[in-house]
């Protein structure tokens, strides 16, 4: 399903963005900036977690890092990283292609900040080896993300 569930959310809420597939594995942050020749902060990962008693994505920089006490008092409770196998069937996605796009679930979506240090990011398309070059803000809009602020500030991510 995975990567036909995004091509078919694309085709039904933005007919104008086309799906990016390569040859080679974008599956991490570094692998998909090599292949794409963007900087690893313009990798959009999506990350899921268990927060309280639901389970929520959150999209952020590829280079940015999750701060615990922010994304706690963002959300209101502990977050924990959900496993590869309850990851694929939240979201139908496999790990190194997951997106907030096209999901199997319902779930809440969060876009952190970070992201909005640039005008373009490319967050995976449901495999392993695809993207989607997008703005920040067209992201959050298409998907109905909330805007947090839950990363570690960095020496690359302080332009935020």
């Amino acid at each position: 399903m995975s990567l036909e569930s995004v091509r078919a959310f694309f085709l039904a809420k933005a007919p104008d963005l086309h799906i990016i597939e390569l040859a080679t594995s974008t599956a991490t942050v570094a692998l998909a900036a090599e292949a794409h020749g963007v900087e690893p902060g313009q990798i959009a990962k999506t990350l899921a977690f268990r927060v309280g008693e639901r389970n929520v994505l959150l999209v952020a920089r590829g280079d940015a890092r999750i701060d615990n006490k922010k994304i706690k008092n963002a959300l209101g409770s502990k977050a924990k990283m959900l496993d590869a196998d309850t990851v694929v069937a939240l979201t139908s996605h496999p790990v190194g292609g997951v997106c907030p796009f096209g999901l199997a679930t319902d779930l809440a979506v969060y876009c952190d900040i970070s992201l909005k240090a640039f005008t373009e990011v490319m967050p995976a398309a449901g495999a392993t080896h695809t993207a989607v070059r997008i703005s920040p803000d067209r992201m959050a809009e298409l998907v109905n993300a909330q805007w947090v602020d839950v990363c570690q500030a960095s020496q690359t991510a302080e332009a935020v």
